[in-house]
């Protein structure tokens, strides 16, 4: 493993084989040379399997380093670890030192109100922290959980992602045509409604019998979800028409499969060239959902075409549907 520096920023980086195991690259937010920074080093060097230390048996660090080697976490798929861990790195920070069994409530609220600015990310500690004390009941290291009494903040935005209007997909299909790959990308992510961290890995080796097969990325390791989903008519007159790669639809410039947040970030620029910069990938596949919601698509029929095991989500998109018919068969109740 190694120290390394990138545009002010300092990070340990995993070895290779370390990298082979699943460990990736931590950052370091002391200031280097500063005791402060020394104790993270060996906190992140801890993390990476080197042993350096015993760390005192009652803090809050050493819970989290605990949970790092449990069953619980180890079965997350790699960006789940990844994101949970640098989560649980900024809570470290903060409180690592507070015995953990003396942790309360007002403690975490602190923290989260610390975040209010971004409320996504807050929430996202808190529930990474009842996931830490969760694990340490099961385990006998704690007896109550003070994370599950926090409660979440409202997000700055209560529907997520933009959804794409007819419009905005018509603004994008006039500015990138059938044979480029931008266009290609807009075909995939709206005629599958995969999500984008499966766009990327789908390519000809998924094509069989006229669908595409696959198994999802999110929650790969714990519970694996394998989709079969027709190619329809638009996207297979798009994929004829475009040059792809071998393995993967999507490739760089350099003939390399894209990472999912690569390809968010390369799409988005396709967007602001379209006209529609607040328009993202994850937006399509709502886009997609509200559009077969309101040709007819019943919940159970969203469920399956989106792989949504719970019927919460398919539920929002009928009933804007539902909303949407009844309103305009309706309206004309509004003329005296």
């Amino acid at each position: 493993m190694s120290i390394k520096r990138d545009k002010g920023r300092i990070y340990l980086r995993p070895s290779e084989q370390q990298r082979l195991s699943g460990k990736r690259q931590i950052r370091l937010y002391n200031k280097e040379g500063t005791p402060a920074f020394n104790q993270e080093l060996r906190d992140a060097q801890e993390i990476m399997g080197v042993s350096i230390r015993k760390q005192p048996k009652d803090t809050l660090r050493w819970l989290i380093r605990m949970y790092y080697m449990s069953p619980e976490y180890q079965s997350l798929g790699p960006s789940t670890k990844k994101v949970r861990q640098g989560l649980l790195e900024k809570v470290t920070f903060k409180m690592g030192n507070h015995p953990y069994r003396n942790l309360l409530p007002r403690h975490i609220r602190a923290y989260r109100d610390s975040k209010q600015a971004t409320p996504e990310a807050a929430n996202s500690a808190v529930k990474a922290l009842r996931q830490v004390y969760k694990w340490a009941i099961n385990a006998d290291f704690a007896d109550h959980n003070p994370a599950l009494s926090v409660p979440y903040l409202p997000p700055n935005n209560p529907n997520g992602f933009h959804t794409w209007t007819e419009t905005e997909i018509t603004l994008y299909e006039n500015r990138h045509e059938i044979g480029t790959k931008a266009r290609l990308a807009l075909g995939l992510l709206l005629y599958t409604g995969v999500r984008r961290s499966d766009v990327v890995a789908l390519g000809p080796q998924n094509e069989k019998n006229g669908c595409l097969e696959f198994t999802e990325a999110k929650n790969r390791a714990r519970s694996p979800k394998h989709r079969i989903i027709p190619i329809l008519q638009p996207l297979r007159q798009i994929l004829d028409a475009t040059t792809t790669g071998h393995l993967v639809y999507l490739v760089t410039e350099f003939g390399k499969p894209y990472t999912f947040n690569g390809f968010g970030n390369w799409f988005k620029r396709r967007c602001r060239e379209s006209d529609i910069g607040h328009c993202s990938a994850h937006g399509l596949r709502k886009a997609g959902a509200v559009r077969a919601a309101m040709n007819g698509a019943t919940t159970k029929q969203l469920m399956a075409m989106f792989g949504w095991r719970s019927a919460k989500m398919a539920e929002l998109y009928t009933k804007q549907a539902d909303d949407i018919k009844t309103a305009k068969q309706f309206m004309h109740l509004l003329i005296k």
